[in-house]
């Protein structure tokens, strides 16, 4: 999604890929569930929050160069990374966890992102609305026919209805999907030419310091927007067998960094726990895991 309105725009595609691939490298097991519970674990430790995990990883802790840590990701980079969701205008936690000054003062936190941050976070929008439904119609959670009400849906819907008797419901809602995510996209596109016209942009700092959000929605697809996630809040991630993963989830995540800050040396190594406080280190080997990997341990170690 982000490389094709990376292109549309004539921007930079392979800034839009490396954003969207990378913007939540920094989450958790269990998404944002653990990440509310490693933020309560490190309440007194400096917090934790995905976005800055997800600089952790790529400005600390991997490791790929004699002289220095992280990915020598270039500056631009970062910035998309930091501000993919907007201007930072408090920092303290990006002191306490990454390090003060750690950009040298070459990152305006207050600025607007540049247009291809922009387009990775709406595309990470479309993304993730468009996926949660199709998983929450797979998984049982509603139907078809619940969707109904939804503005531009509903049309999509009539469309394919005749289909539904005829195909394989999987093709059918896969179909429905690929539609949803088409007319968002050209929604940006319509709107986002209207900002663009509107703001006059001569060079990156007008982009820097625009009055105005430029990738977005128009009204109409921001209220159908505000639609499926207000309906996937209600019918999916609050569901009464959703909500007990989630709170599965959020207890392995506890029971683990409180196991593990016993004895950190039997599961990580030395030389990690010597860069970082113990908690940090604790916290980053946590982040690091997925769901499978967390449950497996939790179960070895219980």
């Amino acid at each position: 999604i982000a490389r094709t309105l990376g292109k549309i725009f004539g921007l930079n595609e392979d800034m839009c890929e490396t954003l969207s691939l990378a913007h939540d490298l920094g989450h958790p097991p269990f998404g944002h569930a653990g990440e509310e519970s490693l933020n309560e674990c490190m309440e007194d430790f400096g917090g934790f929050d995905h976005n800055i995990q997800t600089l952790r990883i790529v400005t600390l802790l991997e490791n790929k160069y004699y002289n220095f840590s992280g990915l020598n990701l270039s500056i631009e980079t970062l910035d998309g990374l930091i501000k993919h969701n907007g201007p930072i205008y408090e920092t303290s936690k990006y002191d306490e966890i990454l390090g003060k000054n750690i950009f040298k003062a070459r990152i305006n936190f207050s600025n607007r992102p540049s247009l291809e941050a922009q387009i990775s976070s709406i595309s990470d929008d479309i993304a993730y609305n468009s996926h949660d439904l199709e998983d929450g119609l797979k998984a049982l959670l509603f139907r078809i026919e619940d969707l109904d009400k939804i503005p531009v849906i509903s049309d999509i819907i009539y469309k394919h209805k005749k289909k539904l008797k005829m195909k394989d419901k999987e093709l059918v809602l896969r179909q429905i999907v690929r539609d949803i995510i088409n007319e968002m996209v050209k929604d940006i596109i319509i709107n986002t030419r209207k900002n663009l016209k509107y703001a006059k942009l001569k060079n990156i700092n007008d982009v820097y310091k625009s009055k105005i959000h430029l990738v977005n929605f128009s009204d109409k697809m921001i209220n159908f927007d505000l639609s499926i996630k207000s309906f996937l809040k209600t019918r999916m991630y609050n569901h009464t067998s959703v909500l007990k993963k989630t709170k599965q989830g959020q207890n392995i995540v506890k029971a683990l960094f409180l196991k593990i800050r016993k004895n950190p040396t039997k599961f990580i190594k030395r030389n990690a726990l010597h860069d970082f406080s113990k908690e940090r280190s604790v916290c980053d080997f946590i982040a690091g895991m997925t769901d499978r990997y967390a449950t497996n341990l939790y179960n070895s170690i219980k």
